[in-house]
Parts: C-alpha cells; sequence; structure tokens
C-alpha cells in the first residue's frame, strides 16, 4: 500500500463529508481480516498503517500466562521474561508478524472496505437528512415509472411515490417537476427508503403555510384540513388579527394563492372556509357554498342538525355525498342535512330564530368567495 493510496483515502473522506479517522479505523480492521485469512485464523493480531507513507505493521498478540494451552494466543512468564524481565503474567506481549507481501494482499481488501464505508456513510447521511423532513414538502423530478411505482428524484436521494400515495387520475411523466409530501423514511438492507404522498392532507396543508405569507408569521392558522385527493378538499382557517380576513389571505389577490396551490395538485377543488370555536357556526361553514338556515349542535351526540333551503339541498350534500361528507371529516362533527320543507314538515324549523340564521349563514358572495372550482367544473356538486 503506497502513500498516494492514503492520500486519498483522506481526500475521499474530505469530498464524502466522512472524517478521515473513520476510513483509516476501518482500512485496519480490514487488514486484521485479510491477515488472520491469509496467514491464520487464530491469532490475535494488530494492524497500524502510517498515514504519511503507507506502510503496514502486523503484530501478534500474546498474553502471558504461568501454563501455555494455546501457543497462538499465549506466552509462558518464562519465555517473555527472555525477551524482557520486566513482562509480568497477564501482560500482553507483542511481535511484529508482518509478511511480506502484504500491502497487495492489504491494498486490496483496504479499497472493499473504503467503498463499503463510504456507501454506509451515504446511506446514514441520507437517512439523517430526510428523516428529519418527515411531514414536511420536497420538490422532485420524476425518474422513472416501474409498474404502478413512480420513483422520484430529489437531487441527493430516490424516493418512491406507492400506488395508494397517488392522485387518482394522476399521470406521471419522466422529468416532470412535482411536489410531495413526505411520509415516511425506513432503514432497508439497501438504505434509507423515503416514501412519498400526494394524496395526504398534510400536502395541501404545507402548500398553503409556503404561499400564505400570513401563515408563515402565525397571523393566520390552519385549524384542520380534510381532503379526497384529485377531486375536493376543505380547509379550516383562523385568524388571530381581527383585521386580517384568513379567508381571503389565504385566497390571494385574484385568487392567484389558491390558484398556484389549485394548479400544482392538477385542478383539485379548494373550499376555504373560516373556522368558529362555535359548532353550529363552524359546521355552517364547513358546509360551504350552501346557505345554511340553521345549525344545532347535539354535544352529547357529537351530532350536527342542519337545515338548508330546498333548492340548496343537493348542493350541501354535494355529489355522491362528497361536500357533506368532506364538512364532517373537517369539523369532527356527525352532520344531519335536512332541507326546509322536511324540517317544517317534522316541526324542527320553528326552533330556528333570525339570529342563528344570520350568524351561522354565509353569505353567497363569501360563499363565492371561498370555494375554487376548476375550469369546466362549475357547479358540479348540484347535480
Amino acid at each position: 500500500m503506497n502513500a498516494d493510496f492514503v492520500k486519498a483515502i483522506a481526500q475521499l473522506g474530505a469530498e464524502k463529508g466522512i472524517l478521515p479517522e473513520v476510513l483509516y479505523n476501518a482500512v485496519e480492521e480490514a487488514l486484521i481480516t485479510a491477515y488472520k485469512k491469509n496467514f491464520g485464523s487464530s491469532q490475535k493480531v494488530r494492524v497500524t498503517l502510517n498515514k504519511d507513507n503507507g506502510e503496514i505493521h502486523v503484530f501478534a498478540r500474546k498474553t502471558i500466562v504461568e501454563k501455555v494451552e494455546d501457543s497462538t494466543q499465549e506466552m509462558s512468564l518464562e519465555d517473555a521474561r527472555k525477551v524482557n524481565a520486566m513482562y509480568q503474567l497477564d501482560d500482553v506481549m507483542e511481535e511484529e508478524v508482518t509478511p511480506k507481501d502484504f500491502g497487495r494482499i492489504a491494498a486490496q481488501n483496504a479499497k472493499q472496505v473504503i467503498v463499503q464505508r463510504i456507501r454506509e456513510a451515504e446511506r446514514g447521511m441520507v437517512y439523517e437528512k430526510y428523516s428529519s423532513r418527515e411531514n414536511d414538502i420536497v420538490n422532485g423530478i420524476v425518474q422513472r415509472v416501474e409498474g404502478h411505482n413512480v420513483y422520484v428524484d430529489l437531487g441527493s436521494a430516490e424516493a418512491i411515490l406507492l400506488p395508494n400515495e397517488q392522485i387518482p387520475g394522476e399521470i406521471y411523466q419522466h422529468h416532470d417537476r412535482i411536489k410531495s409530501y413526505i411520509v415516511e423514511v425506513k432503514k432497508t438492507t439497501k438504505g434509507p427508503q423515503i416514501v412519498l404522498s400526494r394524496t395526504h392532507p398534510g400536502l395541501l396543508r404545507r402548500l398553503f403555510e409556503l404561499e400564505v405569507s400570513e401563515i408563515q408569521d402565525g397571523t393566520v392558522e390552519i385549524k384542520s384540513v380534510a381532503r379526497e385527493p384529485g377531486m375536493r378538499s376543505k380547509i379550516a382557517v383562523f385568524s388571530n388579527d381581527h383585521n386580517v380576513d384568513p379567508v381571503g389571505a389565504c385566497v390571494g389577490q385574484k385568487g392567484m394563492r389558491v390558484r398556484t396551490i389549485v394548479d400544482e395538485l392538477r385542478g383539485e377543488k379548494i373550499d376555504i372556509v373560516k373556522y368558529s370555536a362555535d359548532p353550529e357556526e363552524y359546521v355552517a361553514n364547513a358546509l360551504s357554498p350552501s346557505k345554511v338556515i340553521v345549525a344545532v349542535a347535539d354535544e352529547n351526540e357529537k351530532i350536527c342538525r342542519v337545515i338548508v333551503p330546498d333548492y340548496q339541498l343537493s348542493l350541501a350534500i354535494g355529489k355522491e355525498g362528497q361536500n357533506a361528507r368532506l364538512a364532517a371529516k373537517l369539523t369532527g362533527w356527525k352532520i344531519d342535512i335536512k332541507s326546509e320543507t322536511q324540517a317544517l314538515a317534522t316541526g324542527e324549523l320553528e326552533y330556528a330564530d333570525d339570529s342563528v340564521e344570520s350568524t351561522h349563514a354565509p353569505s353567497a358572495e363569501a360563499a363565492k368567495d371561498s370555494v375554487i372550482e376548476t375550469p369546466g367544473n362549475e357547479g358540479s356538486d348540484k347535480g
């Protein structure tokens, strides 16, 4: 092993961000293994590597005992004192046993170990980097599609987008740039596996956090997110400053902020609703864009009974129940929706009063502003 090889170890360690000492120690361990494999597996040996000139020295280590039972690992006190009269029982005596031409064998083994240690170190660094970014957004480029799995290049690592984490109907092409949500980073025998998602509600939350400055500075809070990926989502927001409209802040001027997010999610419709600590008002808001005449919450059953105008019943329920289902997910309340006619027939509407209606019914204009429709799908819930 020559001096240039040793210098290369130090340089490689610096380039890969690995302490050279870690690589040197790994090489010395490899040299011990190589010596035992070729010259005696039962011996105890110590190997030193000169970091300046690359010289290798192998020392056999023997424990000094009264009676020798294994000559490869032990030496009698009498024989030891012939070498040095200072030796005592249980001392360890070292004798150089460096084989001729050991450097060639050593270099071959050292290269293999260095490659392995660098691979292990790189995997460790990738795991540390991305495990700390779980529940965060990453930008990536679609590298390839194998079967139903999509592999995404994150720059310093490759991640996987499994079929159940893909937006239904979304097509991924080679070199497409996509934003994804890291749901898990797992250690495997082949290195860390980074699992991405395009369907997780956290993706929508993080997109709003990145896009809306009022969320970044804490003025506006995201209270809840409900999502049916590729179809529709609802997000509840609250303002800590009464001068700031949380819905307007998220929509942005001329809808630019939310439009950017809609485009990233390939046209997924997003309802932005105002959060309220009052469950009745909150549920009414969550059913946007429909108008609510009255909402009555039952704390014991965790159910909110809602009455809407006859002509807006289908809008409140939504196509295949989607609007009501998302509102229930968003608020955490079961929602029982009835039309005005149904409520009058059962006598439920007599409990409603003007103050309730004015408190819990969002204006048509507010409802319109808080719903972002994809082109060509306007009013799709009405059917």
